[in-house]
């Protein structure tokens, strides 16, 4: 019962999201028009967000008629100090979305108050632990921007539209666990605009099933974890199923990431808070992970999760200091210039924790490929830390049919022996796509953890016999599939044919025959 309301609510919510997406897509195009949506659906979520937890403590209190919207701003600046070091951020009563938004249609400096506001919140958490978390979190909302219209009264016009649909989505009341509902609206507009703009829109965009397969991978025998950590983090998705999955209290140190375009990394952040992971126990940085990674003192982490761009190009041996890279120098040779995959399995390996697991997506390519990738596909099996290949179906991912592999690696394993698991037909189609039902996900997860081999679907083949291979290690090497193809009984096949053309014989004579009768007849 429980269960149907919530997908009879999803389905209200998405609706809603899809009814508004129409409405303003006039003026907007699609990429750009999702920042305004989620830049005021953050905009309302962390203004009730505040707002409900000053509440709960006055109510505590017993001043249960306390609201703080109704508060005036003088009175509530008392409250400021205390609120940012607690929550990150403040926001005085008067610039809360519900009350801006009441004013809205009567404003007509709206585009003024709303950059005003957004500035001022960036502002209350500069100089103190949560600037990092804040700052530039509002710029994609560019209130000003010719695409809302082409004159203030129309962008006005618009940002009313905006704040008044995105104040009608029914989030639930904060007890009732909204940030479920925040959450889904905003993976709902991801994924919108992830299949509806391919490329441009989700260009690397993880489908929900795939991150909970990862997950479950890095957490088979766990209930906690210290650190979750993904180098190309993109909005979050694949950090925050540890959240979904164990609990946010039960990844203890929190969930880093870096991202390199900036777009993304500001949506991470605001994904972040948006499942209420408070800013203390969440460090998402900016830049380039292969050549700049921002968390050398927060490794090791014991799970890593990764869905990287595949086949990029990067600096490789063009970059002298790369090859001394703590990171890249065990493997003796980089990832090819213009294939970094690798160097992203190179990067997550190093910051692994010992007791850890990684799980990362990978193009098919990185397997089997000759050169320098054959070189440190050789490192990882001689050292021992490759403890899974993961064949997945094709066409799983928007943007591309290809069908990708995950790479499981673990720096503690008990045996000398890699697990290769052909999942290549565990999936479901669904309209162009296919798709992993839990079903498909729990049959792959118990492979993973029983380590036996079972016929067409898994082998554990020691590091010797991939050695023997030439350190190929695409799945089908090693996991003979099926074949589905008819039987034929060549005895019964043969006795058919002679059949026929005795057939062929009778048929000819009696069309002679008419033939005959014809030419008579005429």
């Amino acid at each position: 019962m429980e269960n149907n309301r919530k997908e009879q609510e999803r389905a209200e919510l998405h609706r809603t999201i899809w009814n508004m997406a129409n409405d303003l897509r006039g003026s907007v195009d699609g990429w750009d028009f999702k920042q305004y949506v989620l830049g005021m659906l953050f905009y309302r979520y962390i203004s009730e967000n505040i707002t409900a937890y000053i509440n709960a403590g006055e109510w505590e209190a017993g001043n249960t008629e306390f609201d703080y919207a109704k508060l005036s701003d003088e009175e509530a600046e008392q409250a400021r100090e205390d609120l940012v070091k607690t929550k990150g951020f403040f926001i005085l009563p008067s610039e809360l979305f519900e009350n801006v938004r009441a004013g809205a249609k009567d404003d007509e400096n709206l585009n003024e108050t709303l950059e005003q506001i957004f500035s001022n919140i960036e502002a209350s958490a500069q100089g103190t632990e949560s600037e990092d978390n804040f700052k530039g979190l509002f710029d994609d909302i560019d209130v000003n921007s010719n695409k809302l219209g082409n004159t203030v009264v129309k962008r006005n016009e618009k940002l009313v539209k905006l704040m008044n649909s995105v104040g009608e989505m029914k989030l639930g009341d904060y007890k009732d666990n909204t940030i479920d509902a925040f959450g889904d609206a905003y993976e709902f507009l991801m994924g919108m605009y992830a299949s509806n703009a391919g490329k441009s829109g989700g260009e690397y965009y993880t489908p929900q099933e795939v991150s909970e397969l990862l997950t479950h991978l890095t957490l088979v025998g766990k209930t906690e974890v210290n650190k979750v950590y993904d180098p190309a983090c993109g909005s979050g998705s694949l950090l925050l199923k540890f959240a979904k999955i164990l609990g946010k209290e039960n990844v203890r140190q929190g969930f880093f990431g870096q991202e390199i375009n900036i777009t993304t990394y500001n949506l991470c952040r605001i994904n972040m808070f948006l499942h209420d992971i408070d800013y203390d126990k969440f460090d998402i940085a900016l830049g380039d992970t292969l050549t700049d990674p921002q968390h050398w003192d927060d490794e090791p982490f014991e799970a890593i999760v990764s869905n990287p761009p595949y086949s990029i190009k990067w600096k490789g041996d063009n970059d002298p200091i790369l090859i001394n890279d703590p990171r890249f120098s065990p493997a003796g040779v980089l990832a090819p210039k213009s294939k970094a995959d690798l160097a992203f399995i190179m990067h997550s390996l190093s910051w692994l924790a010992t007791n850890g697991t990684a799980a990362i997506v990978c193009f098919p390519g990185v397997m089997y490929r000759g050169g320098a990738e054959k070189k440190i596909r050789q490192y990882l099996i001689d050292n021992n830390y490759i403890d899974c290949i993961i064949q997945l179906p094709d066409n799983l991912f928007y943007g591309t049919s290809i069908a990708t592999c995950i790479m499981v690696l673990k720096k503690s394993k008990s045996e000398n022996s890699t697990l290769f698991i052909d999942a290549s037909k565990e999936f479901v189609k669904v309209t162009n796509n296919n798709k992993l039902t839990p079903k498909n996900i729990e049959t792959i997860l118990n492979a993973f953890k029983d380590r036996k081999d079972i016929e067409h679907f898994a082998r554990l083949v020691p590091n010797s016999e991939i050695a023997e291979e030439d350190y190929n290690l695409s799945v089908s090497t090693y996991v003979e599939q099926e074949d589905t193809r008819e039987k034929i009984d060549i005895v019964a096949l043969n006795a058919e044919i002679e059949k026929i053309v005795a057939r062929e014989q009778v048929l000819r004579v009696e069309i002679d025959k008419i033939i005959a009768e014809i030419e008579v007849g005429k």
